[in-house]
């Protein structure tokens, strides 16, 4: 009867990454709280308006705006809704910025690999380790993991080559599948905000068009010319800022995709570059 050989054994040197996820919730709360806070008291505020509401309150009833600045504060109270979604913008673009920037790494991946390869080809697992340690990225992190599995497969003398082939690309598919989710995670919030911006703002127009018609149905004439005013000016205001909002996010959603898209690239040539380093070098 023939020996067979034991199978690959399932351990595995990568280990979970810790992170915080505080600014998934925290920040559309502050961002909405700061929106409004930008709305009542800097668009809102007294000195800007001719006849302004002195009663204060949660929503004050200012009127003769003295500027086009002002003039937003007639947008309503969805505005204060709009500029808390661009906030939101801005702040989850400025965390994956330095996020994928950090997983982006130093130098060229494409650089990188080659080297890997070269060290790879002349049998000095060590210096292509080196390399990972000087890239600093996402491709860095799931290449040095392999490269792990790589030397303890070459001293390991129980398994067949095609074991010790699953064994690494086993290990890199572990390493990958805890840096993915790294370099998504928040993206889901610019993708809703592309849609949300334009869903709120259609919100705000459609008030404001109610108030506007409203207004020329119960007073007419030259009376309701100011309330049929103040009420497109309301539609408007929320129609660019919702357009603004959504069209920023998708820029910046489509920009951090692509940046993705290239280090998941990196890390399946990474993979590849091992497995077939290892096929070569110790058949």
């Amino acid at each position: 009867m023939a020996e067979t050989k034991p199978a690959a054994k399932a351990t595995t040197s990568v280990q979970p990454k810790k992170s915080s996820n505080i600014i998934s919730w925290l920040a559309p709360v502050l961002c909405i709280v700061g929106g409004y806070i930008i709305w009542r008291f800097i668009l809102g505020a007294e000195e800007g308006f001719s006849k302004p509401d002195t009663s204060g309150g949660f929503w004050p009833s200012h009127k003769g705006p003295k500027g086009a600045w002002y003039r937003m504060y007639e947008g309503g109270i969805i505005v204060p809704l709009l500029i808390g979604c661009f906030m939101m913008v801005v702040v989850f673009s400025i965390e994956r910025f330095m996020t994928i920037s950090k997983a982006t790494g130093s130098g060229s991946v494409a650089e990188f690999i080659r080297k890997v390869q070269y060290h790879l080809a002349n049998k000095n697992v060590d210096a292509a380790l080196a390399e990972c340690d000087k890239q600093k990225g996402s491709v860095g992190n799931v290449m040095k993991a392999g490269l792990k599995k790589y030397k303890e497969m070459i001293s390991e003398g129980e398994l067949s080559t095609d074991q010790k082939i699953a064994a690494i690309q086993k290990e890199v598919e572990e390493a990958t599948a805890l840096e993915l989710p790294m370099l998504q995670k928040n993206l889901v919030f610019l993708s809703t905000l592309v849609s949300l911006g334009t869903l709120i703002a259609l919100l705000g127009t459609v008030m404001g068009m109610i108030r506007s018609f409203g207004s020329l149905g119960e007073e007419g004439g030259a009376g309701a010319a100011s309330e049929l005013a103040v009420g497109i000016s309301e539609a408007l205001y929320n129609t660019a800022l919702g357009i603004a909002t959504s069209s920023v996010s998708l820029v910046m959603y489509n920009i951090f995709t692509t940046k993705i898209d290239a280090i998941t690239y990196g890390i399946d040539e990474s993979g590849f570059t091992l497995t077939q380093s290892f096929a070569s070098q110790y058949k």
